[in-house]
């Protein structure tokens, strides 16, 4: 437990007491998306090893702010649940039923170390979702045969997660222009082509065609409506967390096109909901502060590390002799 804090401690005292409170708040909050995969993953080394992308990638912006990333995530879980072929494999070969935060916090990782990790562990993550992968098979109930490596699957569980990673940094974070937005889906479209799908939708207004395109074989089955009820009431391993997952849920079912909102009977008048939004205008700064800069920051420095110190200047009058 944090000492209380002394309205008459020294500015020494007062800023080792803010920071280990803002430690401890930012471990509490880590904890929602923590991964149980078992990897561990090195964002500060190689030195100089830019990853799959690089601190300019649009990705890196985007995938940078948690708040928004927890809310799409949530809004993508929802919508990748419409899909009867993909909800079929995560329910037949997945224990997201009984380890819901497990599954967010595979997905988160497999995000930040695409995203912010060297080059090499970055490959690392894709080659074992690819192993994984190939052993997924079965048949969903409506007799259809799925794969979890069939390209057209791969395709829908891309788009549900990078159109909802987008939605929430544009609603929660600020704008981008549609030439960001563009860059930033063809920047992805280079990982699920790493997973098996290359010829995903790679721009903005390819993501809204492909989704408009999918609506008509989208079903809201009973098995859809318990992972929705699952969703919104996501246990929680630290119940002090319990309001904050609360408001980024209902944060997340916001940033669903309202037709998906409506098959998912989520659509409906709600007090909660509102409440939920005001509070995310308060909840999403204050977890920025306890989280600070993050795995951007330590990708960054590592990119940095190898980049050679310019030369220093020669005194003045010293130039360059013949």
């Amino acid at each position: 437990m944090l000492p209380i804090m002394d309205a008459n401690a020294s500015p020494t005292r007062t800023a080792s007491l803010i920071a280990r409170l803002r430690n401890h708040a930012g471990a509490q909050v880590r904890a929602i998306t923590r991964s149980n995969s078992g990897l561990t993953l090195d964002y500060d080394h190689p030195p100089g090893d830019p990853g799959l992308f690089g601190p300019d990638a649009v990705c890196w912006r985007v995938h940078a702010d948690f708040p928004a990333m927890l809310a799409g995530g949530v809004s993508a879980l929802l919508l990748q649940a419409l899909h009867p072929r993909a909800l079929a494999g995560v329910w037949d070969h997945s224990t997201f039923r009984v380890d819901m935060q497990g599954r967010l916090g595979r997905t988160a990782q497999f995000i930040a170390g695409t995203t912010y990790g060297s080059r090499a562990e970055a490959m690392q993550l894709i080659e074992r979702v690819r192993r994984i992968h190939a052993g997924i098979r079965g048949t969903a109930p409506d007799g259809q045969p799925y794969a979890a490596d069939d390209p057209a699957l791969l395709t829908w569980v891309h788009v549900a997660e990078v159109s909802s990673f987008m939605a929430g940094y544009l609603r929660y974070v600020g704008p981008l222009s549609v030439d960001e937005q563009d860059r930033y889906f063809a920047e992805q479209a280079r990982i699920a082509a790493l997973l098996g799908a290359p010829d995903v939708p790679a721009s903005r207004a390819a993501i809204d065609a492909y989704l408009a395109a999918q609506r008509p074989s989208l079903v809201a089955s009973e098995r859809t409506h318990e992972v929705v009820r699952l969703v919104m009431s996501m246990p929680v391993a630290r119940r002090q967390l319990l309001p904050a997952v609360r408001v980024m849920t209902d944060a997340g079912v916001a940033l669903l096109p309202p037709w998906a909102r409506e098959m998912l009977r989520l659509d409906g008048a709600s007090f909660r909901r509102p409440l939920s939004l005001a509070a995310m205008r308060v909840l999403a700064p204050t977890m920025r502060w306890t989280l600070g800069s993050g795995l951007a920051a330590r990708a960054r420095r590592r990119v940095q590390a190898g980049v050679p110190s310019p030369p220093a200047p020669l005194p003045e009058g010293e130039g360059s002799k013949q």
